[in-house]
Protein backbone atom coordinates (compact mmCIF):
# COMPACT_ATOMS: atom_id res chain seq x y z
CA UNK A 1 0.00 0.00 0.00
CA UNK A 2 2.90 2.34 0.78
CA UNK A 3 4.46 1.68 -2.61
CA UNK A 4 1.20 2.53 -4.34
CA UNK A 5 0.93 5.84 -2.43
CA UNK A 6 4.53 6.75 -3.29
CA UNK A 7 4.00 5.89 -6.96
CA UNK A 8 0.76 7.93 -7.06
CA UNK A 9 2.45 10.90 -5.39
CA UNK A 10 5.38 10.74 -7.81
CA UNK A 11 3.03 10.51 -10.80
CA UNK A 12 1.08 13.50 -9.51
CA UNK A 13 4.26 15.49 -9.02
CA UNK A 14 5.44 14.73 -12.54
CA UNK A 15 2.04 15.65 -13.96
CA UNK A 16 2.04 18.97 -12.17
CA UNK A 17 5.64 19.67 -13.14
CA UNK A 18 4.71 19.20 -16.79
CA UNK A 19 2.01 21.86 -16.48
CA UNK A 20 4.39 24.56 -15.32
CA UNK A 21 5.62 27.41 -17.48
CA UNK A 22 9.33 28.06 -17.75
CA UNK A 23 9.09 31.82 -18.21
CA UNK A 24 10.12 34.05 -15.37
CA UNK A 25 7.30 35.97 -13.72
CA UNK A 26 9.51 39.02 -13.30
CA UNK A 27 9.63 39.45 -17.09
CA UNK A 28 5.94 40.35 -17.10
CA UNK A 29 6.37 42.88 -14.30
CA UNK A 30 8.66 45.39 -15.98
CA UNK A 31 8.29 49.11 -15.37
CA UNK A 32 6.48 49.74 -18.65
CA UNK A 33 3.72 47.29 -17.85
CA UNK A 34 3.30 48.06 -14.14
CA UNK A 35 4.31 51.61 -13.27
CA UNK A 36 3.02 53.43 -16.35
CA UNK A 37 -0.60 52.21 -16.02
CA UNK A 38 -0.48 53.05 -12.31
CA UNK A 39 0.78 56.55 -13.03
CA UNK A 40 -1.88 57.05 -15.70
CA UNK A 41 -4.59 55.92 -13.30
CA UNK A 42 -3.47 58.50 -10.73
CA UNK A 43 -3.15 61.37 -13.24
CA UNK A 44 -6.72 62.62 -12.63
CA UNK A 45 -6.55 62.26 -8.85
CA UNK A 46 -6.57 65.56 -6.96
CA UNK A 47 -3.46 66.60 -5.10
CA UNK A 48 -3.58 66.14 -1.33
CA UNK A 49 -4.42 69.25 0.63
CA UNK A 50 -3.33 70.24 4.08
CA UNK A 51 -5.97 70.10 6.78
CA UNK A 52 -7.23 73.51 7.87
CA UNK A 53 -7.62 72.52 11.50
CA UNK A 54 -5.85 70.04 13.66
CA UNK A 55 -7.45 66.97 15.12
CA UNK A 56 -7.31 68.50 18.60
CA UNK A 57 -9.20 71.60 17.45
CA UNK A 58 -11.85 69.49 15.74
CA UNK A 59 -12.20 67.30 18.83
CA UNK A 60 -12.49 70.36 21.10
CA UNK A 61 -15.26 71.76 18.90
CA UNK A 62 -17.08 68.42 19.02
CA UNK A 63 -16.75 68.28 22.81
CA UNK A 64 -18.17 71.80 23.13
CA UNK A 65 -21.11 70.91 20.87
CA UNK A 66 -21.75 67.71 22.85
CA UNK A 67 -21.68 69.59 26.16
CA UNK A 68 -24.09 72.21 24.82
CA UNK A 69 -26.43 69.48 23.57
CA UNK A 70 -26.23 67.78 26.96
CA UNK A 71 -27.08 71.02 28.75
CA UNK A 72 -30.04 71.60 26.43
CA UNK A 73 -31.28 68.05 27.04
CA UNK A 74 -31.00 68.52 30.81
CA UNK A 75 -32.95 71.78 30.60
CA UNK A 76 -35.64 70.10 28.50
CA UNK A 77 -35.88 67.27 31.03
CA UNK A 78 -36.23 69.79 33.88
CA UNK A 79 -38.99 71.61 31.98
CA UNK A 80 -40.81 68.33 31.32
CA UNK A 81 -40.54 67.35 34.99
CA UNK A 82 -41.90 70.73 36.06
CA UNK A 83 -44.80 70.40 33.63
CA UNK A 84 -45.56 66.90 34.90
CA UNK A 85 -45.53 68.11 38.51
CA UNK A 86 -47.85 70.99 37.62
CA UNK A 87 -50.23 68.62 35.86
CA UNK A 88 -50.20 66.29 38.86
CA UNK A 89 -51.03 69.24 41.15
CA UNK A 90 -53.99 70.19 38.94
CA UNK A 91 -55.26 66.60 39.03
CA UNK A 92 -54.81 66.42 42.81
CA UNK A 93 -56.69 69.71 43.34
CA UNK A 94 -59.56 68.55 41.13
CA UNK A 95 -60.25 65.53 43.33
Amino acid sequence: MKKFAIIAAAAGAFALAGCGDTTDASEDAVADSVEVPADEAMADAPDPVEATESAEEAMAANVEEAEAAGDAAAAAADDALSAAEAAQNVVDEAH
